[in-house]
């Protein structure tokens, strides 16, 4: 009994001289990666069971011969430990980058979610207290001459489409980021699309005096829904009108390279800053302090800053993408679609 007394006491201070010692080193390797920390820890282990075999061999416990078998032994489990805990100790950090990347990004949606219902509230509460200032003056007789009652009555129509736009955008967006939306895609002529585009744009760009330019020939042909890429289309030509001062230029081009078109709608907006070029596509936001819509014709006022969170939507659910850049006197968007064949 005294003698397992004694291998006890021997093994245990030699694993405990090794534990110390691994200790300081765990401290100094804590910035590492969690495969670094489990293989270290492995060998920790193992080093403190060589350690103990030794003490006990040099204090005559042990033959040589035996001491030579245990430690052969540890020396393999050591090999294998090692092996296995460096392959698991992998897949525990790419599982722990994972879960880390996984509650960044919900967090991150979840606050996408809240700025959206906050802005999209103060979008909704600005026109409905003007809509029903209005109705209530024209309902108390209060304004009577003809010209002012037709202004009313205008201003509540011009309201009520751009709720409802606003409504129609967040529909739209409900649809990408669940999934739902069902393409129905074809070859479409992609110059037809944006004459459309330009055709609906172009009351809005005389309004503000901004030429709207377009190349007359090369446009290719597109693999894309037809009503979903004039959405896109559409939204891009809003977005550069809308941030264009007057009597500046919004240009259209588009071409084909080997295996994708593309379409650009460059404007004179002055640039973005670069700070809030990877922010522009995220759902709600506008790059502007104030979130009231700006004065002028209703049409440009604020679209609660789901325009361009939809053109990425759409282009990515048609396979393409999406990009802005800085240009000379102001920027760039351009999109990337499949073409037929590809």
């Amino acid at each position: 009994m005294r003698d397992l007394a004694l291998i006890f006491a021997y093994a245990l201070g030699a694993a405990l001289c090794v534990g110390g010692v691994g200790a300081a080193a765990l401290r100094l390797l804590r910035g590492r990666s969690i495969t670094t920390h489990v293989v270290a820890l492995l060998a920790l282990a193992v080093t403190a069971v060589a350690a103990g075999v030794a003490a006990v061999a040099e204090a005559m416990f042990l033959s040589a011969h035996d001491r030579d078998v245990v430690l052969i032994t540890v020396a393999a489990a050591a090999v294998v430990s090692v092996a296995v805990g460096w392959l698991f100790g992998r897949r525990l950090a790419a599982a722990a980058v994972w879960a880390d990347q996984a509650r960044r990004r919900e967090r991150h949606i979840e606050q996408g979610r809240r700025d959206l219902v906050a802005w999209v509230s103060h979008d909704l509460r600005t026109p409905l207290a003007g809509l029903r200032a209005m109705a209530e003056a024209l309902e108390d007789r209060v304004v009577r001459d003809p010209e002012t009652v037709d202004e009313y009555h205008r201003r509540i129509r011009v309201e009520t489409d751009r709720m409802t736009r606003l409504v129609d955008d967040l529909f739209e967006l409900s649809r990408i980021n669940a999934g739902a939306l069902r393409l129905s895609v074809s070859a479409v002529p992609l110059g037809d699309v944006v004459s459309d585009a330009l055709a609906s744009t172009a009351p809005l760009a005389a309004a503000r005096r901004i030429r709207l330019e377009a190349a007359h020939s090369g446009w290719p042909t597109v693999l894309a829904s037809e009503p979903e890429l004039a959405r896109v289309v559409g939204n891009l030509l809003l977005n550069a009108v809308r941030y264009t001062p007057s009597d500046g230029t919004v240009r259209v081009d588009g071409g084909r390279d080997a295996d994708t078109a593309w379409l650009a709608v460059a404007d004179t907006c002055g640039g973005i800053p670069e700070a809030d070029l990877p922010r522009l596509f995220d759902v709600a936001f506008r790059g502007e302090p104030a979130r009231t819509p700006g004065p002028g014709n209703g049409a440009v006022a604020g679209s609660g800053g789901l325009g361009l969170a939809i053109v990425r939507g759409l282009v990515e659910a048609h396979g393409g993408r999406v990009s802005v850049r800085n240009v000379s006197d102001g920027c760039r968007f351009e999109i990337r679609l499949p073409v037929p064949g590809t």
